[in-house]
């Protein structure tokens, strides 16, 4: 016979399926009985792929049961384990579960690999599966440097997470420093690998610490990558940080972020491909840049999505579709869309299977000469392949047995005797997998048994089904009949229900279906039989229903439930609102039938339902409250409440009193809360602290107090409109005094003299005093030594000086709290330091490495920590650019310093001057200052390109040269090879001439320029070379002169620079308001003349000689010299910003009084429109020098001669 039977076909309603797979419940859950013999059955072990914790104990669960109980062996990677060899390794008494102590000593990784357990006894032999058992792994991020990221406002971005790989896998998400999720949306997500896509950068994007993090749960530990720094920028921005960090940022992406159509960020190109395993969550990713944010859409080629499997994360950039199977696979497409275009993408998947039972094999539980079928089937992608083994061996190679016959993924057994006993494994398994089931067969002749207790009493609700039980064994398979009553005859299937498994179902209950019943089993090896008894209640019923209602708000409503039941049972009425409790409410009351509800508001409308509840069964009815306005009054005025008053402490306790108070006026609103408040009078008085809060139907409250304190006590009230005012104080109550509870906190020890230790706390208020006499208890031993604790006790302080102390050693301390009544608990001691004193050794094995002219690497050998005598702060640099002795005398040497923070043995040195000499040592710092200095150390750095001149004259204009005087530059930073001189002419329109280059030898500091032109303005650019290259130029321009009659001596003016812009007095205001006037009173006077030659007048010859008198006679006031300086102010825009006018340039003009050019009348001279003259005109021969600083810019060539007054 075969034990595992499904249950017959029968055709059953609809409303009977929950029955059907009870009982297929049932019947699955039959077993041998334990005390008959039986082969091993496994019943617990560890999983396949079982990953344990480093830090623990490794456990490999194999539990089995069998009679006799079966013993256990253990194969490790193929080869039998023997326990017995390693200390580290015991099986638990009756298991075969393995206990590995690795937390003694021994490592996890030493007992990696593919475990399987036997369970075994005379009737066969159980094998598990191969467990696979690999230690967690939880790997540090490998170190990189990470470089800042500059974008401009629009571009996309990827930030590389990249997490080590770890056992198992890690999760991963992005935080700031504060631990912060950073925030996440269509713009910004992470993808299924771990890195943070950005479709585009915003500058709220700007952020120092983008910063992924990997948690790896199986240990509970977190490993953090390097912060990633992001700055997003306008265009003008981005150029200028380029300009600037050239050479040490990276640059994303070469367009600055226009508004652009989607592309994929991942994945990548038109297609890809994806295979998933049957059963698993298939995720497709698809994540794209553009701008505006691109949205992303899902469809299946070939198909549509199936509904209740589908779903979307990550704001739709994950497809995920739960418990795939093959039917999933096909094509996929992702549609990114914005407004400037779409673009696609195809995932083709394939669904593959790991091997998954169709018919997996069940026990075979056969009596001597009976027959019966092991069946194995599965399935998978590909086909699994099935293989047999008995006893945990291959069954090629078993013994033979004559009742066995394999027929592909079934064996068939005839005639079986008691040796054919066995335990048989089925292993179906393909590429992806293995499935592994052990099913025995149990030869035995047992008489049957009945396993369900007797007297069973069973009560069901009339019209509904009732079941029977009559759990059963026998070997044969006994046959079952019910019988009902004591003399009743065979129950038969025309009313009643056999099932297989020995249930005897009646489909509809009725009262005459009450009475005893008896189920009997019978096999050719004897009978058993069972009483059971059948009692058949009243359904409960709801005979009066609550009814709709309508009232008015503030008024009342009353809802009726009455309820019929079985006597012999007793329901349990419920009322619910909206299928949820009733409100919290004393508005809300429940009699035996009736649910009232007064002064109704509108939340109370809604749906109320009385539910009737039985051990058997249950109904319920509802109803509808519709809450309407009432007829209008007027409205009330809402308020804070009044505040309580009569305030009363009663049942004082020592660390505890209740407080009464009757509340006020709420003014329209409901209180909501009290709030209580204490003062303590003794040592806070007039401050008042929170003490606690209870509901606002409450008025009274019990109250925990703390010793020795003076209490008065005072209550607020408080509803949706505010709080009332204080109450007023209740009467005072003094506590009694108790020891501290507490200790004094942040308890610390530092020396400040090399021979002592001064110990801090944070002292006790009064308030945690608990009593009178507040002390403290100090006390302190060294950590590392013997030496008992040492204690003092001080009152009115939160120092402690201890003297004579070792430099620097460990010590422990603790403060503990004491008064006059007692100590408080025994604190927890805390580690400090005695004093510091100055480090004993210098820095060993100083070495320099140059890396270039301005940096330089040091490194050192670091002190013996026990020489610092101190908290190790740091090492400290000292270097300086060393000099000859003649100006090391005449000058105080500048020494830099550098600190290195921690127990670092190497440094970088910058900003060192090129081809110089420095010299340096290294010294160790703690908390008292620095040690020794290390042996001077000193070397060379190459040489660098110079920097500007410090200063370019011209001097000695003539026609056709120019003479050029320089200083060297202040810091030649190597050896100069020459100068460069590059010059080029300025025309009046400001438009550039050729360049011209010429080399200067390196010992010259004069040059003088000849054969150029006359009159011409020229702009020069001077700059030293080494040998490393050129530096700095320096700038200036300069004019030579018109004609050998308009140069000064060399030294007239030498020395004063045009230090501002000349003034073009033709443009402004004062000088054309004179020059209309002038020409208004000239046309006037010819006005006059003409009339009077009309009229033929004549006039005195002393008005015509006046008239027409030479000017050269005419008198002038000595500040009328000059009707001033007239210029184009276009003339004299510099060239361009930075240029510079030289400081010695003067022009002299020759002492002939016959130059026509004193009178207006040369080749410069200027005429009005009318013939007047508006050039410089003036009755002395000799010009004065101009005063310096009135123009930034030489003159033009035309009024070179006029920029002297």
């Amino acid at each position: 016979m075969q034990l595992k039977i499904m249950p017959k076909k029968k055709h059953f309603s609809a409303g009977r399926v929950p029955l059907i797979l009870f009982l297929c419940q049932m019947i699955s859950a039959l077993d041998v009985p334990l005390d008959l013999v039986q082969p091993p059955t496994i019943t617990q072990q560890s999983p396949k792929d079982y990953i344990i914790d480093p830090r623990e104990n490794i456990v490999i669960q194999c539990e089995a049961k069998g009679k006799p109980p079966p013993s256990f062996s253990w194969t490790r990677n193929g080869t039998h384990f023997d326990i017995d060899k390693d200390p580290l390794v015991t099986m638990k008494p009756g298991s075969g579960t393995l206990v590995i102590n690795i937390m003694s000593e021994g490592k996890a990784e030493t007992y990696e690999g593919v475990y399987q357990c036997t369970a075994r006894n005379e009737r066969g032999a159980a094998i598990s599966n191969n467990i696979v058992v690999r230690p967690s792994r939880s790997p540090l991020w490998t170190k990189e440097r990470l470089e800042s990221i500059i974008l401009h406002n629009g571009q996309s971005l990827v930030l590389p997470c990249r997490p080590p790989i770890g056992l198992p896998p890690a999760i991963i998400f992005w935080m700031d420093n504060s631990f912060q999720r950073l925030p996440q949306s269509e713009r910004v997500s992470q993808g299924l690998n771990g890195d943070l896509y950005f479709s585009n950068v915003l500058p709220e994007d700007t952020r120092e610490d983008y910063i992924c993090y990997a948690r790896f749960n199986h240990t509970q530990t977190i490993q953090q990558k390097q912060p990633i720094s992001l700055k997003v920028i306008s265009v003008d921005e981005l150029n200028d940080t380029i300009a600037a960090n050239l050479s040490d940022t990276e640059f994303y992406g070469a367009k600055p972020g226009k508004e652009r159509p989607p592309t994929f960020l991942t994945p990548q190109g038109t297609e890809s491909r994806k295979e998933e395993l049957r059963g698993n969550v298939l995720s497709l990713e698809c994540i794209a840049e553009g701008l505006p944010t691109p949205i992303i859409y899902w469809i299946k080629e070939d198909g549509t999505l199936p509904v209740n499997r589908t779903f979307y994360q990550n704001f739709k950039k994950t497809l995920q579709i739960t418990q795939v199977s093959e039917a999933d696979s096909g094509n996929y497409q992702c549609i990114a869309k914005n407004t400037l275009g779409a673009v696609h993408h195809t995932i083709s998947v394939t669904v593959k299977a790991a091997p998954y039972w169709i018919s997996a094999p069940q026990n075979l539980v056969l009596s001597p000469g009976e027959n019966g079928t092991l069946i194995c089937r599965a399935n998978g992608n590909p086909k699994p392949r099935i293989g047999w083994l008995t006893n945990g061996v291959p069954v090629e190679i078993a013994p033979d047995d004559p009742s066995r016959k394999i027929d592909g993924d079934t064996i068939i057994f005839s005639n079986v005797q008691e040796r054919s006993s066995a335990v048989y494994q089925c292993n179906a398994s393909n590429e992806y997998g293995y499935l592994l089931a052990n099913a025995f067969v149990n030869v035995l002749a047992e008489p049957p048994r009945i396993l369900t207790s007797a007297n069973i009493l069973y009560q069901v609700i009339a019209n509904r089904p009732a079941l029977l039980d009559c759990a059963f064994f026998g070997s044969p398979l006994p046959t079952i009949e019910w019988f009902k009553g004591t003399k009743g005859s065979a129950l038969h299937e025309d009313i009643y229900v056999l099932h297989d498994n020995g249930t005897l179902e009646i489909p509809v209950a009725q009262k005459d279906s009450t009475g005893t019943y008896t189920c009997v089993a019978r096999n050719k090896l004897g009978m058993a039989k069972n009483e059971v008894h059948l009692e058949i209640k009243d359904p409960t019923r709801i005979i009066k229903q609550p009814e709709y209602a309508v009232v008015q708000r503030g008024s009342k409503v009353s809802f009726e439930c009455k309820v019929k039941h079985d006597d012999t049972l007793i329901p349990t009425i419920m009322w619910l609102k909206d299928n949820g409790e009733l409100p919290n409410d004393e508005r809300f009351s429940v009699d035996k039938d009736h649910l009232v509800v007064t002064d109704v508001s509108d939340d109370d409308g809604g749906m109320y339902t009385c539910a009737a509840n039985t051990t058997l069964d249950s109904v319920s009815a509802s109803a509808v409250l519709r809450v309407v306005a009432p007829t209008p009054t007027p409205a009330p005025i809402y308020d804070v409440p009044n505040p309580p008053f009569d305030l009363e402490l009663t049942n004082q306790l020592d660390k505890g009193v209740q407080l009464s108070w009757t509340p006020g006026d709420d003014n329209n609103s409901p209180i909501t809360k009290f709030i209580i408040e204490y003062e303590d009078a003794m040592h806070e008085a007039g401050i008042w602290h929170h003490q606690t809060e209870v509901s606002g139907t409450q008025t009274t409250a019990q109250l925990t107090l703390s010793p020795y304190v003076n209490y008065s006590f005072r209550v607020m009230a408080e509803n949706s409109i505010g709080r009332s005012v204080p109450s007023e104080a209740s009467e005072q109550y003094l506590t009694k005094a108790a020891e501290p509870d507490q200790n004094p906190t942040a308890v610390e020890g530092l020396g400040t003299e090399p021979d002592n230790l001064v110990i801090t706390w944070k002292p006790l208020n009064g308030f945690e005093s608990n009593g009178p006499g507040l002390q403290y208890k100090v006390s302190w031993r060294q950590k590392d030594g013997d030496d008992e604790w040492t204690s003092v006790v001080v009152a009115n302080v939160s120092k402690y000086i201890v003297s004579g102390t070792p430099t620097f050693v460990p010590y422990l301390i603790k403060v503990q709290a004491l008064n006059d009544v007692g100590f408080a608990p025994e604190p927890a001691a805390v580690m400090g330091h005695s004093g510091e004193d100055l480090p004993m050794v210098a820095p060993g094995n100083v070495r320099v490495n140059v890396v270039n002219s301005t940096l330089a690497e040091v490194h050192w050998d670091p002190v013996p920590l026990k020489s610092v005598r101190g908290h190790l702060q740091g090492y400290r640099i000292y270097y300086w650019k060393a000099q000859s002795s003649s100006k090391r005398n005449r000058r105080h040497i500048e020494k830099k310093i550098l600190t290195f923070q921690g127990n670092k043995t190497h440094g970088m040195l910058p900003g060192l001057q090129p081809y110089s000499h420095y010299v340096l040592n290294v010294r160790v710092v703690n908390g008292k200052g620095e040690g020794p200095a290390s042996t001077d150390r000193g070397f060379h750095t190459p040489e660098g390109v110079p920097s500007a001149p410090s200063s370019l004259k011209i001097v000695n204009p003539t026609l056709d040269s120019l003479t050029l005087e320089w200083d060297p530059p202040s810091h030649p930073n190597g050896v100069l090879t020459e100068y460069t001189l590059r010059y080029q002419p300025i025309n009046s329109t400001h438009e550039l001439g050729p360049l011209v280059d010429l080399k200067i030898p390196a010992n010259k500091t004069r040059w003088t320029l000849n054969h150029l032109n006359f009159s011409t303005r020229y702009k020069f650019y001077f700059y030293a070379q080494t040998s490393v290259g050129s530096g700095s130029q320096i700038t200036e321009e300069a004019i030579t002169t018109v004609d050998e009659a308009g140069i000064l001596p060399p030294d007239v003016g030498a020395g004063k620079a045009m230090a501002s812009r000349q003034v073009d007095i033709a443009t402004q205001g004062w000088f054309i308001g004179l020059m209309c006037a002038v020409a208004l009173l000239i046309l006037i006077l010819l006005i006059v003349c003409f009339i009077r030659r009309n009229k033929g007048g004549k006039y005195p010859v002393k008005e015509k000689e006046d008239a027409h008198a030479d000017p050269e006679i005419q008198p002038m006031k000595e500040d009328d010299g000059t009707f001033g300086e007239y210029s184009d102010a276009e003339d004299h825009k510099p060239l361009k910003k930075g240029s510079r006018t030289p400081s010695d340039r003067t022009v002299k003009k020759e002492d002939s009084d016959d130059s026509l050019v004193d009178y207006g009348e040369g080749v410069n001279g200027q005429f009005n429109e009318d013939g007047s003259f508006i050039g410089q005109y003036s009755g002395k021969k000799e010009k004065e020098p101009a005063e310096g600083n009135e123009s930034s810019e030489a003159p033009s060539p035309v009024n070179a001669m006029n920029s002297f007054v």
